[in-house]
């Protein structure tokens, strides 16, 4: 999957849009900032499900000299996040998670994280 196009205005009340290109198709993704406290949450709508958009809630906290990352999505019911589970809309989330990592590394051995 590449990203095609990512347009942010990332501050509270600001909005989002990304566009990626997967097998010759392309998806959007898009939605607002409901809440961004730098350095510790962020919370955004996801607003191309129309009324049945999540929210997520990404929480940061230093443990030492690691951060933990928590996230968390709010389905307005059980039945429409099953139903996004089932999409496989999560299926890329452990490889998201580990493309983050890797660059997390990267930028600790430049010194530029930790």
């Amino acid at each position: 999957m590449s990203m095609l196009s990512c347009e942010m205005d990332f501050r509270t009340g600001g909005t989002y849009r990304f566009v990626f290109g997967f097998n010759g198709e392309t998806m959007e993704v898009f939605g607002k900032y409901i809440e961004v406290t730098p350095h510790s949450r962020i919370v955004w709508t996801n607003d191309e499900s129309g009324e049945d958009g999540a929210i997520t809630t990404v929480t940061l906290e230093e443990k030492g000299d690691k951060t933990l990352l928590v996230l968390h999505e709010l389905y307005r019911s059980k039945e429409v996040r099953d139903a996004a589970l089932a999409s496989g809309a999560y299926d890329g989330m452990g490889e998201t998670f580990g493309q983050l990592d890797e660059v997390l590394v990267t930028l600790g051995a430049q010194g530029g994280a930790s």
